[in-house]
């Protein structure tokens, strides 16, 4: 050996040692897996903790929602047993009346005392009515307008000016704060 060759050999063996430390210091496949592998099972763990997250976010807005529709659904039935209410409560003491005055008319030989105390009820139940919003509807010489009349029949007009005209009304029309709830019968002037 000369020591050229002894020299390349210390060179081989030194570089050797450093090329093993250098692959120790790499991981194995082996232990690269791992930590991806833990990486993999939090984010897992992470998203499962959201779906049960939102999953019980649901399971509640939809609970809410339930309760919101059997609620208004009770509240609307009563509503409708009790619409009429307010049209009793002023329909009640115009019925009593109307009671006392049955009472009055067998006791009372005077015909103008009850044609007063019925007139007194007549406009106690008008005016009670009205202050929930129901008007009677002017025809009588009015324009015919199918909207708001129903022509139970044509006559000729007793005159020029009431041609296409109400001549007659035969039973009141009646709107409740500006809707028609009972048309006017009336004879119409040709």
């Amino acid at each position: 050996m000369t020591p050229e060759d002894n020299k390349t050999e210390i060179q081989e063996n030194e570089n050797l040692p450093q090329e093993t430390a250098a692959e120790e210091n790499q991981p194995t496949e082996q232990e690269n897996i791992i930590p991806i592998t833990e990486a993999i099972e939090n984010i897992e763990k992470q998203l499962n903790a959201k779906v049960e997250e939102l999953n019980d976010k649901y399971i509640r807005l939809y609970s809410e929602f339930d309760n919101y529709r059997k609620r208004t659904q009770k509240e609307k039935i009563e509503l409708h047993k009790t619409a009429g209410e307010d049209i009793f409560k002023i329909l009640l003491p115009v019925l009593d009346d109307f009671e006392r005055a049955m009472i009055a008319m067998n006791e009372s030989k005077d015909i103008t005392a009850v044609k007063e105390g019925v007139e007194l009820i007549f406009n106690k139940l008008r005016n009670g009515l009205q202050q929930k919003g129901l008007a009677a509807m002017e025809s009588k010489g009015q324009a015919f307008d199918a909207d708001i009349h129903e022509a139970i029949t044509n006559i000729p007009a007793p005159s020029e000016d009431l041609k296409g005209k109400v001549v007659e009304e035969l039973e009141k029309g009646y709107s409740l704060n500006g809707k028609v709830i009972r048309f006017a019968k009336v004879i119409v002037g040709n």
